[in-house]
């Protein structure tokens, strides 16, 4: 079941373009320090440098994109809305990685001031924009109720910021796992299903999501995390909350699941680099979510060396990042494409996505990127050998990946002079 598309809404190519470009910068700067124990500040900072910078990047970029063309919403001026969202959004995870690493409580302290401050204005924006758009679909419910996630998340990231800036007597632990549970559950997993809803079909070629777990899932995703945060607050009970977490681990495998067997349905026989980059996301989140699944029902597995890290990196680089390079690779040539055609002109004809974004050079990237996947899983096993090359490899497939972007955007740039010399550049 599908929204329908109103292309003509679309914004400027350079609004969603520049959290695009930026994205890839952040995950080339996480390095090996995402295989340190959970606490270690490298750790700390290399996490953030991924769920913000990487994922969070283009997870508002998309939506500024795709909230008026999916939606019909009105942000007003997006190009501006854009400016002031990705410059709050990279000098807050700037903020947020220095104060993480360096351990610096004022550092920390404007992070969380920063990122709060930027995100809670995005959501006042979108929100008012959104509040007169009726849920006609799925996805257009999914993206409404990303947006609370997203206010959740971001919450309880700020509180913990302050709370370790200034030493507050708050239960560290417990929390951080809710907010990671809202992070990845209730805001990323919840976008991610109402995008899979649009891009799935429309640039896979598979049949549509059914209509029933298309507008439960975000409910029931959402609706559990909120489950979770009155449990933690009102009750401190830790068998209801691994129930809940049991509930969402299974929804969520459940949601994957399905998504792989409309791929296997595709009517497309020729499998690019979208395809097994959809493939290998899917593979991992769900080996990931199973051996959270069985620590979850079985508490001790998670104390075993290296298990909760193998389980991080599947989710984060093998599932997530995966996902967000397989969107991006299909999005930002057909993006181009888009505003190249509504500049084109009777015997200027414009090139396709190909030419734009050459699958070759997509296929040579995402191999870096299941290299890197694979050394960091090893390097979750044995660090002392294959900490170091781990890192690197993933800064190589993550400059590769902004090397193949801002070729598309150069690319972009020069046809639509060619059509157009006065045109401006997005």
């Amino acid at each position: 079941m599908q929204a329908m598309l109103a292309f003509q809404n679309a914004p400027p190519f350079a609004a969603p373009l520049r959290f695009f470009l930026t994205a890839p910068l952040f995950s080339l700067a996480a390095g090996p320090d995402l295989l340190a124990s959970r606490w270690t500040p490298g750790l700390l900072a290399a996490t953030h440098l991924i769920t913000v910078g990487f994922m969070l990047q283009v997870m508002l970029g998309a939506l500024i994109q795709i909230l008026p063309v999916v939606a019909g919403v009105n942000l007003g001026k997006p190009l501006r809305v854009a400016r002031w969202l990705h410059a709050g959004l990279s000098a807050g995870t700037l903020l947020l990685a220095g104060g993480l690493l360096l351990g610096q409580p004022a550092v920390l302290s404007a992070a969380a001031l920063t990122l709060g401050l930027t995100v809670a204005a995005f959501l006042v924006v979108t929100g008012r924009a959104l509040s007169s758009v009726p849920s006609t679909s799925p996805t257009i419910r999914g993206l409404k109720l990303a947006l609370v996630g997203l206010a959740g998340a971001v919450g309880l990231g700020a509180l913990l910021a302050l709370a370790i800036a200034h030493g507050w007597a708050i239960p560290l632990p417990a929390l951080t796992d809710l907010h990671v549970g809202w992070a990845l559950g209730a805001w990323a997993g919840v976008l991610l299903a109402a995008m899979a809803f649009v891009v799935v079909p429309m640039f896979q070629l598979t049949p549509g999501y059914p209509a029933r777990p298309s507008w439960w899932f975000p409910r029931l995703m959402l609706g559990l995390m909120l489950a979770w945060a009155l449990v933690a607050v009102y009750l401190d009970s830790a068998a209801a909350i691994r129930l809940i977490q049991t509930l969402a681990e299974l929804l969520g495998i459940a949601f994957l699941l399905l998504t792989l067997r409309l791929q296997m349905q595709r009517r497309r026989a020729r499998a690019d680099a979208t395809y097994r980059y959809w493939q290998l996301g899917l593979a991992g989140a769900i080996f990931a979510l199973v051996m959270m699944l069985t620590a979850t029902v079985w508490p001790p597995l998670a104390d075993l060396a290296g298990w909760s890290t193998f389980a991080g990196i599947l989710l984060l680089v093998g599932g997530f990042m995966s996902f967000i390079i397989g969107m991006l690779y299909k999005i930002v040539p057909f993006l181009a494409w888009l505003h190249l055609q509504n500049q084109a002109k009777p015997g200027k004809p414009v090139p396709n996505m190909n030419k734009i974004l050459p699958e070759a050079a997509m296929r040579h990237q995402m191999r870096a990127h299941a290299a890197a996947l694979a050394l960091l899983l090893a390097a979750a096993i044995r660090p002392d050998w294959l900490a170091r090359p781990a890192g690197v490899a993933l800064a190589l497939a993550s400059g590769w990946l902004f090397y193949n972007l801002l070729g598309a955007a150069l690319r972009y740039r020069l046809h639509l002079q060619k059509l157009d010399p006065e045109a401006p550049a997005a």
